[in-house]
């Protein structure tokens, strides 16, 4: 029996009585049961998941953290000490918190990375990658945020340092640097205006992670090959296929993640974040956390700080511009040789660009990060627009289930097809 516009199929009772009033099951059903996926995805598509349940696991444990931490420049290293040493189980919230920063940004990359090779940026996607880049900044700003809220040594010069950027822009430099200050110094205020946003942003991520989930169930999902699907035979129901399969990469997932919480939970910290911030006492090599020093290594790059500010900004927002620069119908890098190469080496360059900025901003490394910042760039500018034009890719198979029964690509000499535009 229906009730009002809606007629609900289940058969739970309880559940069905819920669902004619507001169909919230229907949609759940429709969007993660009977949803046709690509049957080919490897388990590089297992990292969209894995980002969506570190994103809660942040959210869940953040808000636990916020209970006993006290935003105050007088109390806030103490009242971490105490969640640490006092609070029941306080100690694995907080490793599991300040842990799971890192595994959400390497587990972030491989989706980004994985969305480079395989060409999920292009049309009709350009929206959704674009989403995708703004729940990026928007974790950036979290995480640097959160990593001032200890108020421990680092947490203090990375503040002043990263802050100080801004003077850099004409005009109204200095007016951003004194609103994210809340003064004329990093001091309380400011360490309240960061704690606030700390806990409000993770809230806007989910928003935005909504919109982005949103239109790829309007688009689709990309797939290894990079070609749509052409009917039924090309596709899976979401579950029970694919949640069995990210259940598997979940499970994975959290064994490295306990490891890293139970056996090395400061690995990839900074042992000068366990001192006390203290104005007076600089250390003598300030560096952000792992996640930001691709982007800090561009910025020392360049002698001139503007110029610095504006590119290590200009390589997170060349990203929204990528579908626009690559404009080869092929999405996959299966089928396109040079730009794999290509793509390969921008890879190998951002590893050099993450190890140089944990470097010395002296002799040899600022001539390393020249050159690495000199490819960043060319990459995305230069030749992504020039393969577009004088690359020849391989034949595109006739369909996604051809290779996975192990049909092959198109026979040699056959004319490739070009990708559909939907």
């Amino acid at each position: 029996m229906s009730i009002g516009l809606h007629n609900s199929e289940f058969k739970n009772p309880v559940v069905r009585w819920i669902d004619q009033r507001m169909p919230v099951f229907t949609m759940m059903q429709k969007e993660y049961g009977t949803f046709p996926t690509p049957k080919n995805f490897n388990y590089f598509w297992n990292f969209g998941a894995l980002a969506m349940v570190t994103l809660m696991i942040m959210i869940a444990t953040g808000i636990f953290l916020s209970m006993h931490y006290a935003a105050h420049t007088g109390l806030a290293f103490d009242s971490v000490e105490r969640i640490m040493r006092d609070v029941n189980f306080g100690w694995l919230i907080r490793y599991v918190h300040m842990n799971g920063a890192s595994m959400f940004f390497i587990v972030v990359y491989i989706h980004i990375f994985r969305g480079m090779y395989y060409g999920s940026y292009k049309a009709p996607r350009e929206l959704l990658w674009m989403l995708g880049v703004v729940i990026f900044l928007l974790m950036m700003a979290t995480a640097f945020m959160g990593y001032v809220l200890p108020w421990g040594q680092m947490s203090f010069w990375g503040a002043t340092v990263i802050t100080n950027l801004f003077s850099a822009f004409p005009v109204v430099g200095n007016f951003i640097v004194e609103l994210l200050w809340g003064g004329f110094s990093v001091d309380n205020p400011t360490l309240n205006r960061f704690f606030s946003l700390h806990y409000l942003l993770p809230f806007v991520i989910f928003g935005v992670v909504f919109l982005h989930v949103a239109a790829l169930h309007i688009t689709g999902s990309n797939n290894p090959l990079g070609i749509e699907p052409k009917g039924p035979q090309d596709t899976l129901p979401f579950h029970p296929y694919y949640t069995a399969k990210d259940s598997v990469g979940l499970v994975v997932y959290f064994i490295v993640f306990a490891v890293l919480v139970f056996f090395a939970p400061n690995y990839l910290g900074h042992p000068d974040n366990y001192i006390p911030a203290n104005p007076l006492v600089t250390p003598p090599h300030i560096v952000p956390e792992w996640y930001f020093l691709p982007y800090y290594a561009i910025l020392r790059a360049v002698p001139d700080k503007l110029g610095g500010v504006l590119l290590m900004f200009g390589s997170i927002l060349v990203w929204f511009v990528l579908p626009w620069l690559d404009r080869s119908p092929v999405r996959s890098m299966r089928f396109r040789p040079l730009a794999r190469i290509f793509f390969l080496l921008w890879t190998v360059c951002f590893l050099v660009l993450l190890w140089v900025g944990a470097k010395p901003a002296e002799g040899t490394y600022v001539l390393i990060a020249r050159i690495a910042t000199a490819y960043y760039f060319a990459y995305f500018l230069v030749i992504l627009p020039l393969l577009a034009k004088f690359e020849r890719p391989l034949p595109l198979p006739e369909s996604i289930s051809r290779p996975v029964l192990g049909g092959g690509p198109l026979p040699a000499g056959a004319a490739a097809k070009p990708m559909e535009k939907a």
